[in-house]
């Protein structure tokens, strides 16, 4: 049988999508949905975008093409989603987003008649929850993850006075709403990709929230609807009312997205139960605790809870050996909140974790400790591949980190702290 021996532009395309560190595993699936999405021609130019934010004149000399016609197509492909963009300083700039949370959501954020969906949906769920490769790489490689769950805020107790129970802003939705530049919501991604596979539970699918840049961007371009704080606060409400968990972004400020998700279609979700003991998801702060003489084994927290942290055990009582009662997996349990505004008798409530879950400050530092932890700093400290000396250093750089643990740590300590400090003030410029 015949190999390939020569690069394509999705090969290309390809390559580039795996230098930031939310990669896509190579796959002859991965392939067919590029293609889906990207002409040969925009595969090949995008391949040669930067990781970071560029405008015009920056494509136009890696496209070695007048500004104007890269303006173009950059313009083209934000209309499509496949790019962001967003004012700076009077100019134009774009980001090309990682396939998620990125262009692969965005798809099937709204209806589009320019794309076959269903065939989209199909390759999607083959690519992500038959293969397996890419949730592996995006959602257990590594410690820091893309995403984290927010905490169901009416499952919170009363303020505590003690001080044994400490929430902060960063850990509501509602605060991330409140403070967002810009609001926009769109069809749920999973739910949507999973309609069409005949699939699809009864939950809302316009619920899908966007905030600040990203929702700027998606809202002009019509991939999502504009909306008020007070629109997206009802939304919230009634995702509480339908059990949804809330998963976002695993940053503390500057949050684009809360997705609203169900455990039946839901892929950080279905990660979360399939991959738990590898912690796939930043879990919340808070941890459900069991009143046992209150609870009566109903089994309704079991129902409730999206990836089966809550079980039915032996009351262990003599006189009554049929009786259950409800108990925590901590290790599966993502500290939502969802079991405890389900149970009927209120046995259940939130209490502090032993040790707080770590957020990463914002994007950047978040993105440098992913590229940090799965080998790939070079990719971002050397983003211009353009220059001969910028390829050497990435190459003599991704050496270290190559190295194994010990010698890798010994090698490396020093100089991940200075070039951590020195990535953070050029990418925030």
């Amino acid at each position: 049988m015949a190999h390939r021996t020569l690069k394509t532009s999705y090969d290309l395309l390809t390559e580039r999508l795996n230098r930031f560190p939310q990669g896509a595993p190579p796959s002859e699936l991965l392939l067919a949905i590029l293609r889906m999405l990207f002409s040969e021609k925009e595969a090949g130019l995008v391949s040669l975008l930067p990781i970071k934010s560029f405008d015009a004149e920056v494509a136009a000399r890696a496209w070695k093409m007048e500004p104007a016609e890269a303006g173009k197509i950059l313009d083209g492909l934000a209309d499509r989603a496949l790019l962001l963009d967003s004012e700076r300083e009077g100019r134009t700039v774009y980001t090309l987003p990682p396939p998620m949370a990125g262009f692969f959501e965005f798809s099937m954020m709204r209806l589009r008649p320019d794309l076959d969906q269903r065939a989209l949906a199909e390759l999607f769920y083959q690519y992500l929850n038959v293969e397996e490769d890419f949730i592996k790489a995006l959602f257990t490689a590594g410690d820091t993850q893309l995403g984290r769950v927010f905490v169901q805020e009416p499952a919170l107790p009363p303020a505590v006075s003690d001080g044994t129970l400490q929430v902060l802003d960063y850990e509501r939705a509602s605060s991330v709403i409140k403070t967002a530049t810009h609001i926009g919501v769109g069809m749920c991604y999973c739910r949507h990709k999973m309609e069409h596979l005949g699939r699809a539970c009864d939950a809302p699918m316009d619920i899908c929230m966007t905030f600040n840049g990203s929702a700027d961007s998606l809202t002009r371009h019509g991939h999502a609807r504009a909306i008020s704080v007070g629109e997206c606060m009802g939304l919230l409400e009634k995702a509480y009312a339908h059990g949804l968990v809330q998963f976002g972004e695993n940053v503390q400020g500057g949050v684009n997205f809360i997705c609203n998700c169900c455990g039946c279609c839901c892929e950080a979700l279905i990660a979360q139960r399939r991959f738990g003991i590898l912690h796939p998801v930043h879990t919340t702060n808070f941890l459900p605790r069991v009143d046992a003489s209150a609870c009566t084994g109903c089994g309704k927290c079991v129902d409730a809870c999206p990836v089966e942290a809550m079980a039915l055990v032996s009351a262990e009582d003599p006189k009554r050996p049929r009786l259950r009662k409800a108990r925590v997996l901590e290790d599966a349990c993502l500290g939502c909140g969802v079991c405890v505004r389900a149970c009927p008798t209120g046995c259940l409530s939130l209490a502090q974790r032993p040790a707080r879950v770590f957020t990463p400050v914002d994007s950047v530092h978040r993105a440098v400790l992913m590229a940090i932890e799965r080998g790939r700093l070079q990719d971002l400290v050397f983003d211009n591949r353009a220059f001969a000396s910028h390829r050497a250093m990435a190459a003599v750089l991704g050496a270290v980190l190559r190295l194994p643990p010990v010698k890798r740590a010994m090698a490396s300590e020093q100089m991940r702290s200075r070039y951590l400090v020195s990535l953070l003030s050029r990418m925030k410029a």
